[in-house]
C-alpha cells in the first residue's frame, strides 16, 4: 500500500513539500538525477582514483573468502579479538599509515562522526573546524557539548585568532578538500595549532592513497605524524572498497572501539570486504606509476580547461570543480555532458552554499590521451550552450586575469 504525501504528519508534510517544490524551477527533475552512464562512457564521478576497483587481485582475493567462508560471526567490532581479519589489517594499515593503532570503521562517515563523539563528548574543550571541512566532521560535533568556531577555508591567521580567544581545542581539516580539490596548508597548520596546545584531526579520504610515498597520506609526506593525533580516512574512494580507518596513539583503539556509538551499534565489516581491502593496500604500496599518471591526467585536464575560460583555480589536485551557480545553470551543464556521454558529480546545497551549485570531476589514472582529449574537447563544444560566460566563477578567474596583466 502507498501511503500518500496527505497521511504524513503536518510538519513532515512541510518538509517534504518544501524538498519537492526545490524542482519546480527544474521541470520537477531531480537535479541530482540524469542518464545512467554505460561501460563506453567517461566516468569522471567516482573516487576510484587509481582504477582499481575491477582489478583482478582484488576480486580473487574476495572470492576465494567466499568460497572458504564457513566459520564467522556478525558482530559489532567491540567483541573482536585474538586471531582476526579485521585486527590483522588494522595492524597492516597501522604500519602503513606510521601510526601505532588504526581502527577499521564501516564507512569515512563513521569514522568522523565516531571519533568526534569519542574525543568530546562530556570534554568541553573548542572545537575549530575548516568552513569547507567534510559534513561528518560537522556532525561529530553535534555529540557533544563543545563549543564549534568555524574558521575560513586555508586561513591559518584566522585560526589562529580563534585559538587566541578561546584556547587550545580540537583542530579539524582535510587533507585535500572534497568538493572543490584544494589542499590544505598543513605544515603551516599543524605546526602553528600543535604550537598553542591544540589536539589535531585530518581527513585524509582524498589523499590517502593518491599522496604520499608508496600514498601513506599528506601528513606521512610533510612528517607531521607525531604532531597530528588523529587521521581518519573512507576507504571508498583510492582503496575503492567500503570502509572507513582511523589512525590513532596506543591504546586509543580499544576505547574507541568501546565508546563510539558507531562502533558498539554497527555490525562490523565481512571477512571478504577486508580480503579486498588487504589485496587493495598491496597493490596501493605498488601504484607509483599509477599515481604519476593520476597528476599527469589532473595537471593536463586543469590547464586544458583553464585554456578554455573555465575556473579550475581552486584545485590542486585530481578533483576539479566546477562551479556553475544556480541549480539551472548546473542542470544545463549536467545535460549537456550526459548528452556527449561525460559524467560528472553534481554538488548543491546543502553540500554546497545556496546558489554556488558545481560540477565535481574526479581524475582518476585510467584515463587515457585520447579520452582527455575527447572530455576537453566536450567541454569546448558545450562552452555558450551551457552559458558557461554567465557564472560567476567565470567573471571571477576574468578579473583575476585583469589584475594579473595590470600588476
Amino acid at each position: 500500500m502507498t501511503t500518500k504525501i496527505d497521511n504524513y504528519p503536518h510538519y513532515l508534510v512541510e518538509k517534504v513539500n518544501k524538498h519537492l517544490q526545490r524542482r519546480d524551477h527544474l521541470g520537477g527533475r531531480n537535479l541530482l538525477h540524469g542518464l545512467n552512464p554505460t561501460a563506453s562512457s567517461l566516468r569522471l564521478l567516482s573516487n576510484d582514483y587509481l582504477s582499481l576497483a575491477s582489478h583482478p587481485k582484488v576480486s580473487m582475493a574476495q572470492r576465494k573468502v567466499l568460497v572458504d567462508l564457513d566459520n564467522f560471526v556478525l558482530m559489532s567490532s567491540a567483541f573482536m579479538c585474538g586471531d582476526n581479519p579485521q585486527l590483522h589489517f588494522e595492524r597492516r594499515m597501522a604500519d602503513f599509515m606510521g601510526s601505532d593503532e588504526t581502527v577499521l570503521c564501516q564507512s569515512g562517515y563513521n569514522a568522523n562522526i565516531g571519533l568526534v563523539q569519542a574525543i568530546v563528548e562530556d570534554a568541553h574543550v573548542p572545537i575549530y573546524i575548516d568552513m569547507m571541512g567534510h559534513m561528518s566532521l560537522w556532525d561529530g560535533t553535534h555529540f557533544g557539548r563543545s563549543p564549534v568556531y568555524p574558521f575560513r577555508h586555508n586561513n591559518v591567521d584566522h585560526l589562529m585568532s580563534l585559538i587566541d580567544r578561546h584556547g587550545p581545542g580540537l583542530v579539524m581539516v582535510d587533507s585535500v578538500y572534497s568538493t572543490n580539490g584544494s589542499v590544505c596548508p598543513l605544515k603551516e597548520l599543524v605546526n602553528a595549532a600543535y604550537g598553542k596546545g591544540c589536539l589535531l584531526l585530518v581527513d585524509e579520504s582524498h589523499s590517502l592513497g593518491t599522496h604520499g610515498p608508496q600514498g601513506r597520506g599528506l601528513v606521512v609526506e610533510y612528517g607531521l605524524q607525531d604532531k597530528v593525533m588523529f587521521r581518519t580516512a573512507s576507504l571508498a574512494k583510492a582503496f575503492a572498497g567500503r570502509a572507513g580507518i582511523i589512525s590513532c596513539p596506543k591504546g586509543f583503539a580499544d576505547y574507541f572501539k568501546c565508546t563510539a556509538n558507531p562502533s558498539i551499534f554497527s555490525s562490523a565489516l565481512l571477512p571478504y570486504e577486508i580480503a579486498g581491502l588487504n589485496a587493495t593496500l598491496d597493490l596501493i604500496i605498488r601504484a607509483d606509476d599509477r599515481r604519476e599518471q593520476l597528476r599527469h591526467n589532473a595537471n593536463y585536464l586543469k590547464r586544458a580547461l583553464r585554456d578554455l575560460g573555465y575556473n579550475t583555480e581552486a584545485s590542486q589536485s585530481q578533483i576539479i570543480a566546477l562551479e556553475s551557480g544556480t541549480e539551472r545553470q548546473t542542470m544545463i551543464l549536467k545535460d549537456a555532458l550526459e548528452s556527449r556521454d561525460v559524467f560528472g558529480s553534481v554538488f548543491c546545497a546543502p553540500a554546497t552554499a545556496k546558489n554556488r551549485a558545481l560540477m565535481r570531476l574526479s581524475v582518476n589514472a585510467g584515463l587515457t590521451e585520447s579520452q582527455l582529449g575527447h572530455i576537453v574537447k566536450v567541454f569546448k563544444d558545450i562552452r555558450w550552450e551551457v552559458e558557461f560566460d554567465q557564472w560567476r566563477s567565470t567573471h571571477k578567474l576574468s578579473r583575476s586575469f585583469q589584475q594579473v596583466a595590470m600588476a
